[in-house]
Protein backbone atom coordinates (compact mmCIF):
# COMPACT_ATOMS: atom_id res chain seq x y z
CA UNK A 1 0.00 0.00 0.00
CA UNK A 2 1.12 3.27 -0.88
CA UNK A 3 0.19 5.50 2.57
CA UNK A 4 2.14 9.08 2.13
CA UNK A 5 0.75 10.22 6.12
CA UNK A 6 1.30 6.11 7.03
CA UNK A 7 3.29 7.08 10.70
CA UNK A 8 0.58 9.57 11.55
CA UNK A 9 -1.88 6.46 11.16
CA UNK A 10 0.53 4.57 13.33
CA UNK A 11 0.37 7.35 15.93
CA UNK A 12 -3.06 7.43 15.72
CA UNK A 13 -3.37 3.71 16.22
CA UNK A 14 -1.34 3.85 19.25
CA UNK A 15 -2.99 7.05 20.74
CA UNK A 16 -6.13 5.37 20.37
CA UNK A 17 -4.67 2.37 22.49
CA UNK A 18 -3.75 4.66 25.29
CA UNK A 19 -0.12 5.63 24.41
CA UNK A 20 1.72 9.03 23.52
CA UNK A 21 3.88 7.57 20.47
CA UNK A 22 5.75 11.46 20.33
CA UNK A 23 6.63 11.83 23.58
CA UNK A 24 7.45 8.00 24.84
CA UNK A 25 5.15 8.44 27.67
CA UNK A 26 2.20 7.06 28.82
CA UNK A 27 -0.56 9.07 30.37
CA UNK A 28 -3.14 6.65 30.18
CA UNK A 29 -1.15 4.00 32.99
CA UNK A 30 -0.27 1.40 29.89
CA UNK A 31 3.81 1.96 29.57
CA UNK A 32 4.04 -2.22 28.42
CA UNK A 33 1.92 -0.59 25.30
CA UNK A 34 5.26 1.31 24.06
CA UNK A 35 7.40 -1.32 24.67
CA UNK A 36 4.66 -3.96 23.19
CA UNK A 37 4.81 -2.11 19.50
CA UNK A 38 8.21 0.12 19.77
CA UNK A 39 10.02 -0.65 16.71
CA UNK A 40 12.17 -4.47 16.87
CA UNK A 41 9.39 -5.41 20.04
CA UNK A 42 8.69 -8.85 19.70
CA UNK A 43 5.61 -9.50 17.65
CA UNK A 44 2.53 -9.41 20.13
CA UNK A 45 1.50 -12.95 20.84
CA UNK A 46 -1.46 -14.87 18.84
CA UNK A 47 -1.84 -18.41 19.57
CA UNK A 48 -2.35 -20.42 16.28
CA UNK A 49 -5.22 -20.79 14.84
CA UNK A 50 -6.14 -24.14 12.72
CA UNK A 51 -6.51 -23.35 8.86
CA UNK A 52 -9.26 -25.73 8.66
CA UNK A 53 -11.34 -24.60 5.47
CA UNK A 54 -11.10 -25.09 1.77
CA UNK A 55 -11.41 -21.26 1.64
CA UNK A 56 -8.73 -20.23 4.23
CA UNK A 57 -6.58 -23.18 2.66
CA UNK A 58 -6.64 -21.81 -0.85
CA UNK A 59 -5.90 -18.10 0.36
CA UNK A 60 -2.70 -19.22 2.03
CA UNK A 61 -1.37 -21.21 -1.08
CA UNK A 62 -2.00 -17.52 -3.16
CA UNK A 63 -0.04 -15.63 -0.37
CA UNK A 64 2.18 -18.00 0.20
CA UNK A 65 3.29 -18.27 -3.75
CA UNK A 66 3.02 -14.74 -3.96
CA UNK A 67 5.04 -13.55 -1.26
CA UNK A 68 7.88 -16.47 -1.83
CA UNK A 69 11.38 -15.04 -2.19
CA UNK A 70 11.46 -16.52 -5.58
CA UNK A 71 9.12 -13.50 -6.83
CA UNK A 72 11.66 -11.21 -5.49
CA UNK A 73 9.61 -8.62 -3.41
CA UNK A 74 7.15 -7.95 -7.00
CA UNK A 75 8.44 -4.65 -8.05
CA UNK A 76 6.31 -3.53 -11.27
CA UNK A 77 8.39 -4.03 -14.10
CA UNK A 78 10.64 -6.95 -12.65
CA UNK A 79 10.57 -10.76 -13.56
CA UNK A 80 9.14 -11.41 -10.24
CA UNK A 81 6.12 -9.14 -10.89
CA UNK A 82 5.94 -11.12 -13.97
CA UNK A 83 5.73 -14.47 -12.28
CA UNK A 84 3.35 -13.51 -10.06
CA UNK A 85 1.15 -11.79 -12.63
CA UNK A 86 1.44 -15.31 -14.56
CA UNK A 87 0.16 -17.27 -11.00
CA UNK A 88 -3.13 -14.83 -11.22
CA UNK A 89 -3.50 -15.26 -14.67
CA UNK A 90 -3.62 -19.24 -14.29
CA UNK A 91 -5.64 -19.14 -11.42
CA UNK A 92 -8.45 -16.48 -12.74
CA UNK A 93 -8.45 -19.59 -15.75
CA UNK A 94 -8.84 -22.22 -13.03
CA UNK A 95 -11.92 -20.42 -11.25
CA UNK A 96 -13.25 -20.27 -14.51
CA UNK A 97 -13.25 -17.00 -15.70
CA UNK A 98 -13.08 -15.15 -19.32
CA UNK A 99 -9.86 -13.26 -19.89
CA UNK A 100 -10.34 -9.72 -19.86
CA UNK A 101 -7.02 -7.74 -20.93
CA UNK A 102 -5.67 -7.06 -24.19
CA UNK A 103 -6.16 -8.47 -26.99
CA UNK A 104 -8.42 -11.53 -25.69
CA UNK A 105 -5.76 -12.34 -23.53
CA UNK A 106 -5.48 -11.61 -19.19
CA UNK A 107 -3.27 -8.56 -19.73
CA UNK A 108 -3.94 -5.61 -19.99
CA UNK A 109 -0.57 -3.49 -20.64
CA UNK A 110 0.59 -0.44 -18.51
CA UNK A 111 3.36 1.33 -20.59
CA UNK A 112 5.37 3.47 -18.36
CA UNK A 113 8.06 6.00 -17.94
CA UNK A 114 11.16 4.96 -14.81
CA UNK A 115 13.06 7.67 -13.39
CA UNK A 116 16.02 6.99 -11.11
CA UNK A 117 17.84 10.19 -9.65
CA UNK A 118 21.75 9.93 -9.96
CA UNK A 119 23.82 12.18 -7.17
CA UNK A 120 26.18 13.46 -9.84
CA UNK A 121 25.31 16.69 -10.84
CA UNK A 122 22.74 17.41 -8.11
CA UNK A 123 22.80 20.65 -6.71
CA UNK A 124 20.15 23.38 -4.66
CA UNK A 125 21.89 26.74 -4.48
CA UNK A 126 20.42 29.69 -2.44
CA UNK A 127 21.88 33.27 -4.08
CA UNK A 128 20.96 36.40 -1.81
CA UNK A 129 22.68 39.23 -0.87
CA UNK A 130 25.95 38.64 -2.14
CA UNK A 131 26.52 35.46 -0.86
CA UNK A 132 25.71 31.70 -2.49
CA UNK A 133 24.16 29.05 0.46
CA UNK A 134 24.95 25.29 -1.35
CA UNK A 135 22.51 22.60 0.17
CA UNK A 136 24.46 19.55 0.77
CA UNK A 137 22.61 16.41 -1.17
CA UNK A 138 21.04 14.14 1.10
CA UNK A 139 21.86 16.01 4.36
CA UNK A 140 20.02 18.56 3.38
CA UNK A 141 18.32 18.00 0.10
CA UNK A 142 16.94 15.79 -2.02
CA UNK A 143 15.88 16.06 -6.16
CA UNK A 144 13.13 14.98 -7.15
CA UNK A 145 12.68 12.89 -10.32
CA UNK A 146 12.53 14.33 -13.31
CA UNK A 147 10.68 11.82 -16.20
CA UNK A 148 11.10 14.52 -18.95
CA UNK A 149 14.83 15.35 -18.75
CA UNK A 150 17.79 13.32 -18.27
CA UNK A 151 19.63 16.85 -17.15
CA UNK A 152 17.89 19.62 -15.81
CA UNK A 153 18.84 23.31 -14.23
CA UNK A 154 16.55 26.17 -13.67
CA UNK A 155 17.75 29.24 -12.09
CA UNK A 156 14.85 31.70 -10.84
CA UNK A 157 13.26 33.78 -8.12
CA UNK A 158 11.38 32.05 -5.44
CA UNK A 159 8.39 32.64 -3.98
CA UNK A 160 6.66 31.14 -0.62
CA UNK A 161 3.38 29.91 -1.46
CA UNK A 162 2.71 28.28 1.78
CA UNK A 163 0.84 25.19 1.34
CA UNK A 164 0.01 25.69 -2.27
CA UNK A 165 -3.66 25.75 -1.78
CA UNK A 166 -6.66 27.31 -3.81
CA UNK A 167 -9.70 26.76 -2.52
CA UNK A 168 -11.90 29.56 -2.76
CA UNK A 169 -14.68 27.51 -1.22
CA UNK A 170 -12.75 27.67 1.99
CA UNK A 171 -12.14 31.03 1.77
CA UNK A 172 -8.62 29.89 1.52
CA UNK A 173 -6.17 31.03 -1.37
CA UNK A 174 -1.85 30.51 -0.41
CA UNK A 175 -1.55 32.56 -3.69
CA UNK A 176 -3.05 35.66 -3.33
CA UNK A 177 -1.28 38.60 -4.14
CA UNK A 178 2.15 36.88 -5.78
CA UNK A 179 3.12 36.10 -8.71
CA UNK A 180 4.55 32.82 -9.91
CA UNK A 181 5.16 32.88 -13.62
CA UNK A 182 8.75 31.85 -14.11
CA UNK A 183 9.55 31.45 -10.81
CA UNK A 184 10.42 28.54 -7.93
CA UNK A 185 7.33 27.84 -5.93
CA UNK A 186 8.65 26.78 -2.32
CA UNK A 187 6.08 24.85 -0.53
CA UNK A 188 4.93 23.14 2.80
CA UNK A 189 2.89 20.08 2.57
CA UNK A 190 -0.50 18.86 4.07
CA UNK A 191 -3.28 21.60 4.41
CA UNK A 192 -5.10 23.33 7.26
CA UNK A 193 -6.27 22.11 10.50
CA UNK A 194 -9.49 23.94 10.01
CA UNK A 195 -10.29 22.08 6.59
CA UNK A 196 -12.56 18.91 6.91
CA UNK A 197 -10.80 15.62 6.67
CA UNK A 198 -11.99 15.14 2.72
CA UNK A 199 -10.89 18.31 1.42
CA UNK A 200 -7.75 18.06 3.71
CA UNK A 201 -6.90 14.76 1.71
CA UNK A 202 -7.38 16.51 -1.23
CA UNK A 203 -5.56 19.98 -1.11
CA UNK A 204 -3.07 18.15 0.93
CA UNK A 205 -1.91 15.83 -1.99
CA UNK A 206 1.18 16.18 -3.76
CA UNK A 207 -0.32 15.85 -7.14
CA UNK A 208 -2.77 18.59 -6.12
CA UNK A 209 0.13 21.22 -4.85
CA UNK A 210 1.64 20.43 -8.26
CA UNK A 211 -1.30 20.95 -10.50
CA UNK A 212 -1.86 24.25 -8.82
CA UNK A 213 1.67 25.61 -9.04
CA UNK A 214 1.77 24.48 -13.17
CA UNK A 215 -1.37 26.32 -13.73
CA UNK A 216 0.46 29.55 -12.30
CA UNK A 217 3.39 29.56 -14.06
CA UNK A 218 5.78 27.74 -11.71
CA UNK A 219 8.74 26.84 -13.18
CA UNK A 220 10.17 24.66 -10.38
CA UNK A 221 9.41 23.31 -6.75
CA UNK A 222 10.31 23.10 -3.77
CA UNK A 223 8.80 21.15 -0.87
CA UNK A 224 10.20 21.85 2.30
CA UNK A 225 9.94 19.75 5.33
CA UNK A 226 8.11 20.99 8.77
CA UNK A 227 9.06 19.18 11.98
CA UNK A 228 5.84 17.95 12.26
CA UNK A 229 6.44 16.11 8.93
CA UNK A 230 9.61 14.80 10.03
CA UNK A 231 7.82 13.90 13.27
CA UNK A 232 6.04 11.24 11.19
CA UNK A 233 8.47 10.36 8.68
CA UNK A 234 12.50 11.17 10.23
CA UNK A 235 14.36 12.53 7.14
CA UNK A 236 17.04 9.42 7.23
CA UNK A 237 14.34 7.75 6.14
CA UNK A 238 13.45 9.75 3.45
CA UNK A 239 16.69 10.02 1.99
CA UNK A 240 17.52 6.86 2.30
CA UNK A 241 14.92 5.70 -0.17
CA UNK A 242 15.24 9.12 -2.39
CA UNK A 243 16.88 7.01 -5.16
CA UNK A 244 14.59 3.94 -5.63
CA UNK A 245 13.03 3.65 -8.92
CA UNK A 246 9.76 6.22 -9.58
CA UNK A 247 7.65 5.56 -12.20
CA UNK A 248 4.55 7.74 -14.57
CA UNK A 249 2.28 6.26 -16.91
CA UNK A 250 3.47 6.87 -20.20
CA UNK A 251 0.97 8.40 -22.83
CA UNK A 252 0.30 7.47 -26.55
CA UNK A 253 2.70 10.44 -27.23
CA UNK A 254 5.80 8.39 -25.65
CA UNK A 255 5.46 11.36 -22.76
CA UNK A 256 4.79 10.70 -18.90
CA UNK A 257 1.60 11.55 -17.99
CA UNK A 258 1.20 14.02 -14.90
CA UNK A 259 4.91 14.72 -14.92
CA UNK A 260 4.43 18.65 -16.21
CA UNK A 261 7.70 19.44 -18.59
CA UNK A 262 7.25 22.89 -17.20
CA UNK A 263 8.66 22.36 -13.71
CA UNK A 264 12.37 21.98 -14.56
CA UNK A 265 13.48 20.77 -11.52
CA UNK A 266 12.10 19.75 -8.35
CA UNK A 267 13.29 18.98 -4.75
CA UNK A 268 12.73 18.51 -0.93
CA UNK A 269 14.26 20.08 1.31
CA UNK A 270 14.99 18.30 4.96
CA UNK A 271 13.76 20.82 7.94
CA UNK A 272 16.61 21.16 9.43
CA UNK A 273 17.76 22.64 6.66
CA UNK A 274 14.56 25.07 6.33
CA UNK A 275 16.13 27.82 7.22
CA UNK A 276 18.85 27.88 4.26
CA UNK A 277 15.96 28.00 1.84
CA UNK A 278 14.41 31.05 3.92
CA UNK A 279 17.84 32.72 4.48
CA UNK A 280 17.91 36.71 4.55
CA UNK A 281 13.93 36.56 4.11
CA UNK A 282 11.26 38.37 5.90
CA UNK A 283 10.38 34.93 7.94
CA UNK A 284 12.37 31.99 9.18
CA UNK A 285 11.44 28.60 9.43
CA UNK A 286 10.00 28.18 13.00
CA UNK A 287 7.79 31.28 12.57
CA UNK A 288 6.67 29.49 9.15
CA UNK A 289 6.34 25.90 10.84
CA UNK A 290 4.10 27.48 13.90
CA UNK A 291 2.03 29.48 11.17
CA UNK A 292 1.37 26.28 10.11
CA UNK A 293 0.03 24.86 12.60
CA UNK A 294 -2.21 27.63 13.38
CA UNK A 295 -3.47 27.73 9.87
CA UNK A 296 -2.63 31.65 8.98
CA UNK A 297 0.48 30.92 6.73
CA UNK A 298 1.05 33.71 3.83
CA UNK A 299 2.79 34.03 0.79
CA UNK A 300 5.60 36.13 0.25
CA UNK A 301 8.80 36.55 -2.45
CA UNK A 302 12.30 35.76 -1.43
CA UNK A 303 14.79 38.10 -2.68
CA UNK A 304 17.75 36.66 -4.75
CA UNK A 305 17.39 33.85 -6.87
CA UNK A 306 17.29 29.89 -6.11
CA UNK A 307 19.12 27.33 -8.27
CA UNK A 308 18.24 23.86 -8.97
CA UNK A 309 20.43 21.04 -11.08
CA UNK A 310 19.25 17.68 -11.12
CA UNK A 311 20.48 14.42 -13.62
CA UNK A 312 18.17 11.44 -13.73
CA UNK A 313 18.27 8.20 -15.86
CA UNK A 314 14.85 7.96 -17.67
CA UNK A 315 13.69 4.91 -19.93
CA UNK A 316 10.32 3.48 -20.47
CA UNK A 317 9.17 0.34 -19.99
CA UNK A 318 6.05 -2.12 -19.97
CA UNK A 319 4.08 -3.84 -16.90
CA UNK A 320 0.51 -4.99 -17.35
CA UNK A 321 -2.43 -5.47 -14.97
CA UNK A 322 -4.23 -9.11 -14.83
CA UNK A 323 -8.23 -8.49 -15.74
CA UNK A 324 -10.58 -11.10 -15.98
CA UNK A 325 -14.33 -11.05 -16.29
CA UNK A 326 -17.30 -12.72 -15.41
CA UNK A 327 -20.37 -11.91 -17.46
CA UNK A 328 -23.21 -10.57 -16.22
CA UNK A 329 -26.20 -12.84 -16.88
CA UNK A 330 -28.76 -10.41 -18.10
CA UNK A 331 -27.56 -8.77 -21.30
CA UNK A 332 -28.92 -6.00 -20.99
CA UNK A 333 -27.06 -5.04 -17.72
CA UNK A 334 -23.89 -7.07 -18.37
CA UNK A 335 -22.08 -3.84 -20.22
CA UNK A 336 -22.15 -2.70 -16.36
CA UNK A 337 -19.70 -3.87 -14.58
CA UNK A 338 -18.67 -4.29 -10.48
CA UNK A 339 -14.51 -3.87 -10.78
CA UNK A 340 -13.04 -5.75 -7.62
CA UNK A 341 -9.29 -4.36 -7.84
CA UNK A 342 -6.09 -5.40 -5.69
CA UNK A 343 -2.56 -4.71 -6.44
CA UNK A 344 -0.15 -7.04 -7.20
CA UNK A 345 3.13 -5.20 -6.46
CA UNK A 346 5.14 -4.10 -3.58
CA UNK A 347 8.40 -2.69 -3.66
CA UNK A 348 10.97 -5.38 -4.27
CA UNK A 349 14.36 -5.96 -3.40
CA UNK A 350 16.17 -3.24 -0.82
CA UNK A 351 18.66 -2.83 2.36
CA UNK A 352 19.13 -5.96 3.77
CA UNK A 353 17.37 -6.33 7.76
CA UNK A 354 19.34 -9.23 9.66
CA UNK A 355 20.45 -10.27 6.48
CA UNK A 356 17.08 -10.46 4.35
CA UNK A 357 16.95 -8.14 1.42
CA UNK A 358 13.61 -9.30 -0.23
CA UNK A 359 10.76 -7.04 0.85
CA UNK A 360 8.01 -10.19 0.45
CA UNK A 361 4.49 -7.73 0.87
CA UNK A 362 2.72 -11.22 2.40
CA UNK A 363 0.07 -8.46 3.92
CA UNK A 364 0.66 -5.32 1.44
CA UNK A 365 -0.61 -6.93 -0.94
CA UNK A 366 -0.33 -10.66 -1.67
CA UNK A 367 -3.31 -11.16 0.92
CA UNK A 368 -5.39 -8.85 -0.74
CA UNK A 369 -4.50 -10.58 -4.03
CA UNK A 370 -5.79 -14.16 -2.37
CA UNK A 371 -8.84 -12.66 -0.88
CA UNK A 372 -9.91 -11.28 -4.18
CA UNK A 373 -9.12 -14.65 -5.80
CA UNK A 374 -11.42 -16.26 -3.34
CA UNK A 375 -14.17 -13.51 -3.73
CA UNK A 376 -13.77 -14.67 -7.59
CA UNK A 377 -14.03 -18.24 -6.91
CA UNK A 378 -17.23 -17.89 -5.22
CA UNK A 379 -19.09 -15.95 -7.61
CA UNK A 380 -17.86 -18.37 -10.47
CA UNK A 381 -18.65 -21.09 -8.87
CA UNK A 382 -22.25 -19.71 -7.81
CA UNK A 383 -25.40 -21.32 -9.35
CA UNK A 384 -25.87 -17.85 -11.60
CA UNK A 385 -23.90 -14.97 -11.87
CA UNK A 386 -25.01 -11.36 -11.05
CA UNK A 387 -26.96 -9.53 -13.47
CA UNK A 388 -24.19 -6.79 -14.28
CA UNK A 389 -20.70 -8.11 -15.32
CA UNK A 390 -17.54 -8.33 -12.94
CA UNK A 391 -14.27 -7.46 -13.51
CA UNK A 392 -11.33 -8.69 -11.17
CA UNK A 393 -8.28 -6.76 -11.82
CA UNK A 394 -4.31 -7.50 -9.75
CA UNK A 395 -2.93 -4.11 -10.57
CA UNK A 396 0.56 -3.29 -10.63
CA UNK A 397 2.27 0.10 -9.89
CA UNK A 398 0.44 1.10 -6.93
CA UNK A 399 3.09 1.42 -4.95
CA UNK A 400 4.05 3.89 -7.74
CA UNK A 401 1.53 6.07 -6.92
CA UNK A 402 -2.14 4.18 -8.43
CA UNK A 403 -0.53 4.10 -11.72
CA UNK A 404 -2.01 0.91 -12.68
CA UNK A 405 -5.56 1.14 -11.42
CA UNK A 406 -5.85 4.85 -13.43
CA UNK A 407 -4.87 2.69 -16.38
CA UNK A 408 -7.68 0.84 -16.23
CA UNK A 409 -9.94 3.37 -15.18
CA UNK A 410 -9.00 5.51 -18.02
CA UNK A 411 -8.85 1.96 -20.23
CA UNK A 412 -12.05 -0.12 -19.38
CA UNK A 413 -11.44 -3.69 -20.75
CA UNK A 414 -13.52 -4.89 -24.17
CA UNK A 415 -17.30 -5.44 -23.32
CA UNK A 416 -17.70 -3.47 -20.52
CA UNK A 417 -19.46 0.05 -21.53
CA UNK A 418 -19.28 1.33 -18.08
CA UNK A 419 -18.12 0.36 -14.71
CA UNK A 420 -20.73 1.48 -12.30
CA UNK A 421 -18.25 0.87 -8.67
CA UNK A 422 -14.76 -0.22 -7.39
CA UNK A 423 -14.24 -2.51 -4.37
CA UNK A 424 -10.68 -2.61 -3.28
CA UNK A 425 -8.84 -4.50 -1.22
CA UNK A 426 -5.33 -3.55 0.21
CA UNK A 427 -3.26 -4.86 3.24
CA UNK A 428 -6.06 -6.39 5.45
CA UNK A 429 -4.08 -6.34 8.20
CA UNK A 430 -5.31 -9.89 9.76
CA UNK A 431 -2.66 -10.43 12.28
CA UNK A 432 -5.29 -10.74 15.33
CA UNK A 433 -8.89 -12.57 15.65
CA UNK A 434 -11.62 -9.97 14.64
CA UNK A 435 -15.49 -10.36 14.05
CA UNK A 436 -15.94 -7.15 11.97
CA UNK A 437 -15.26 -5.48 9.15
CA UNK A 438 -14.08 -1.82 7.70
CA UNK A 439 -15.78 -0.65 4.62
CA UNK A 440 -13.85 2.94 3.75
CA UNK A 441 -15.53 5.03 1.97
CA UNK A 442 -18.69 3.72 1.73
CA UNK A 443 -20.35 6.01 3.51
CA UNK A 444 -19.91 8.41 -0.13
CA UNK A 445 -22.35 6.65 -1.92
CA UNK A 446 -24.86 4.80 -1.47
CA UNK A 447 -22.65 1.72 -1.31
CA UNK A 448 -23.46 1.89 2.04
CA UNK A 449 -26.25 0.27 2.19
CA UNK A 450 -24.57 -2.75 -0.06
CA UNK A 451 -22.51 -3.08 2.28
CA UNK A 452 -24.96 -3.05 5.31
CA UNK A 453 -26.45 -5.96 4.02
CA UNK A 454 -23.57 -8.13 2.81
CA UNK A 455 -22.31 -8.04 6.04
CA UNK A 456 -25.77 -8.57 8.01
CA UNK A 457 -26.06 -11.72 5.35
CA UNK A 458 -22.50 -13.04 6.40
CA UNK A 459 -23.18 -12.45 10.09
CA UNK A 460 -20.20 -10.47 10.68
CA UNK A 461 -20.16 -6.43 11.87
CA UNK A 462 -19.28 -3.06 10.38
CA UNK A 463 -17.08 -0.56 11.96
CA UNK A 464 -16.39 2.89 10.77
CA UNK A 465 -13.31 4.09 9.59
CA UNK A 466 -11.25 4.40 13.01
CA UNK A 467 -8.95 6.81 11.92
CA UNK A 468 -11.31 9.26 9.51
CA UNK A 469 -8.67 12.16 9.93
CA UNK A 470 -6.43 10.08 7.90
CA UNK A 471 -8.38 9.70 4.95
CA UNK A 472 -7.04 6.34 3.46
CA UNK A 473 -10.03 6.62 1.09
CA UNK A 474 -7.42 8.79 -0.86
CA UNK A 475 -4.26 6.54 -0.73
CA UNK A 476 -5.01 2.95 -2.54
CA UNK A 477 -5.88 2.18 -6.12
CA UNK A 478 -9.63 3.24 -5.30
CA UNK A 479 -8.84 6.22 -5.68
CA UNK A 480 -8.13 6.26 -9.30
CA UNK A 481 -11.79 5.08 -9.85
CA UNK A 482 -12.76 8.14 -7.64
CA UNK A 483 -11.14 10.61 -9.59
CA UNK A 484 -12.72 9.03 -12.60
CA UNK A 485 -16.28 9.28 -10.64
CA UNK A 486 -16.27 5.70 -10.02
CA UNK A 487 -18.52 5.20 -6.41
CA UNK A 488 -15.81 3.24 -5.19
CA UNK A 489 -15.06 1.43 -1.47
CA UNK A 490 -11.59 0.15 0.41
CA UNK A 491 -12.44 -3.17 2.09
CA UNK A 492 -10.67 -3.51 5.48
CA UNK A 493 -9.74 -5.68 8.19
CA UNK A 494 -11.76 -5.45 11.10
CA UNK A 495 -11.07 -3.40 14.69
CA UNK A 496 -12.95 -5.22 17.09
CA UNK A 497 -11.74 -8.05 19.11
CA UNK A 498 -12.68 -11.56 18.54
CA UNK A 499 -11.07 -13.52 21.62
CA UNK A 500 -9.79 -11.37 24.92
CA UNK A 501 -6.11 -10.33 24.92
CA UNK A 502 -5.82 -10.44 21.33
CA UNK A 503 -6.45 -7.02 20.61
CA UNK A 504 -5.99 -6.11 16.59
CA UNK A 505 -5.41 -2.65 17.09
CA UNK A 506 -2.05 -3.48 18.98
CA UNK A 507 -0.95 -5.81 16.41
CA UNK A 508 -1.99 -3.46 13.04
CA UNK A 509 0.49 -0.92 15.35
CA UNK A 510 2.90 -3.70 15.56
CA UNK A 511 3.23 -4.37 11.78
CA UNK A 512 3.28 -0.91 10.78
CA UNK A 513 5.97 0.20 12.76
CA UNK A 514 7.75 -2.91 12.24
CA UNK A 515 7.17 -4.61 8.88
CA UNK A 516 5.51 -2.05 6.90
CA UNK A 517 7.66 -1.94 3.94
CA UNK A 518 10.26 -4.35 5.01
CA UNK A 519 11.71 -7.71 4.68
CA UNK A 520 9.26 -9.26 8.22
CA UNK A 521 6.21 -8.31 6.15
CA UNK A 522 6.05 -12.18 5.01
CA UNK A 523 3.90 -15.29 5.01
CA UNK A 524 5.50 -16.18 8.04
CA UNK A 525 2.91 -13.85 10.09
CA UNK A 526 0.11 -15.03 11.99
CA UNK A 527 -2.31 -14.04 9.26
CA UNK A 528 -6.08 -14.88 10.13
CA UNK A 529 -7.03 -16.97 7.48
CA UNK A 530 -10.67 -17.57 9.00
CA UNK A 531 -11.17 -14.11 8.47
CA UNK A 532 -9.63 -13.72 5.07
CA UNK A 533 -12.50 -15.39 4.09
CA UNK A 534 -14.61 -14.12 5.93
CA UNK A 535 -13.65 -10.77 3.94
CA UNK A 536 -13.50 -12.60 0.65
CA UNK A 537 -17.50 -13.61 1.36
CA UNK A 538 -18.21 -10.13 2.12
CA UNK A 539 -16.68 -8.75 -0.92
CA UNK A 540 -18.51 -11.24 -2.86
CA UNK A 541 -21.56 -10.78 -1.33
CA UNK A 542 -21.30 -6.87 -1.90
CA UNK A 543 -20.89 -7.53 -5.60
CA UNK A 544 -23.50 -9.57 -6.12
CA UNK A 545 -26.05 -7.22 -4.19
CA UNK A 546 -24.49 -4.11 -6.41
CA UNK A 547 -25.02 -6.54 -8.93
CA UNK A 548 -28.29 -7.39 -9.20
CA UNK A 549 -29.80 -4.05 -7.77
CA UNK A 550 -32.25 -2.08 -10.69
CA UNK A 551 -29.81 1.20 -10.20
CA UNK A 552 -26.31 1.85 -9.81
CA UNK A 553 -24.79 2.98 -7.18
CA UNK A 554 -24.42 7.24 -7.10
CA UNK A 555 -22.42 9.79 -5.11
CA UNK A 556 -24.31 11.11 -1.75
CA UNK A 557 -25.67 14.16 -2.33
CA UNK A 558 -23.11 16.96 -1.70
CA UNK A 559 -20.51 14.40 -0.90
CA UNK A 560 -17.61 16.11 -1.41
CA UNK A 561 -16.09 13.56 -3.75
CA UNK A 562 -19.26 13.01 -5.95
CA UNK A 563 -19.25 16.96 -6.89
CA UNK A 564 -15.75 16.81 -7.80
CA UNK A 565 -15.64 14.35 -9.73
CA UNK A 566 -18.95 12.41 -10.41
CA UNK A 567 -19.58 14.37 -13.29
CA UNK A 568 -17.03 12.71 -14.97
Amino acid sequence: MIRPVLPACIALLLAACGANPDTGNDPGGDAALQAQTARGAPMPETPPVPNETAAGQRIEADVRHLADDRLEGRETGTPGYDLAADHVAARFGAIGLQPAGDDGGWFQRVPLVRAVGLRDGATMEVTRNGRTIALRLGDQFLPMPNFNAPESTVSAPAVFVGQAIHAPELQHDDFDGVDLHGRIAIVFGGAPQRFADNPRAHYGSLRTKTEAVVARGAVGMVLVNTVDDEAGTPWARTAAQWDRPAMRLRGADGAPVDAPAQLQAMARVGAAAADLVFADGPHNAAQLFADARAGTLRPFALPGTLTLAARTRIDTLESRNVVARLPGRDPARAGEAVVQTAHLDHIGTGAPVDGDAIYNGALDNALGVAILLEAAQLLATADDAPARSTVFAALTGEEQGLLGAEWLARHPPAGVRRMVANLNIDMPILTAPTRDIVAIGSAHSTLQAAVEQAAAEVGVDVSPDPFPEEVAFVRSDQYAFVRAGIPALYLDAGVTAANPGQEPKIAATWFLRNCYHQPCDQADLPIQYGDAARLAEVSARITRIVGDAADAPRWNAGDFFGERFGGR
